[in-house]
């Protein structure tokens, strides 16, 4: 019996070590040019034990016709600018999109996980075997987590005390 508890209680210790490390991933890592991604943006915890009350995403050159899921008791904003070129996605030429998107004015405390989603379009030209980064903004009242850095090139990604989530771009279908 005793052993049995004390590895549940390593257990235990072991995960909420790793949560406290956690940082903002995406659920599905990795994705072809030229296809639809669902981004699943995974929120662990709040910010040093306060309620995660604004979730804000940079939308990356290449990631094209974004779509934002709403969620119930949160505000969903977009902000819209010039892509860098035009992109071909179903026929029809776009030069502006979704820049930004912004859940804001909830209440996520700290126990607890959710997710917060969108749809989009990963250009056909994107570079294949190479990483997207999604910079996010974590807000927690005054307080502020930033998920933002992306490694260098050669850079261990694992180095980095805040880094952004990403995927794997895979060769088109």
């Amino acid at each position: 019996m005793k052993k049995h508890f004390c590895l549940a209680v390593g257990t235990l210790f072991a995960l909420g070590t790793n949560a406290a490390l956690a940082h903002i991933t995406l659920e599905t890592q990795e994705a072809a040019v030229g296809s639809t991604y669902k981004a699943v943006l995974r929120v662990p915890h709040g910010c040093e034990g306060k309620a995660t009350t604004a979730v804000r995403v940079q939308i990356p050159e290449g990631v094209i016709s974004v779509k934002p899921m709403p969620k119930p008791g949160w505000t969903l904003q977009t902000k819209k600018g010039r892509y860098e070129k035009s992109y071909q996605l179903y026929g029809e030429t776009l030069t502006t999109g979704v820049k930004e998107v912004d859940w804001s004015g909830g209440n996520l405390p700290d126990e607890f996980y959710d997710e917060f989603i969108f749809r989009a379009s990963l250009a056909a030209d994107l570079p294949a075997g190479r990483m997207l980064y999604f910079p996010v903004v974590q807000e927690c009242g005054d307080a502020a987590n930033r998920w933002i850095e992306i490694p260098a090139a050669g850079q261990d990604e694992d180095a980095l005390e805040n880094p952004a989530p990403g995927i794997k771009l895979l060769p088109k279908k």
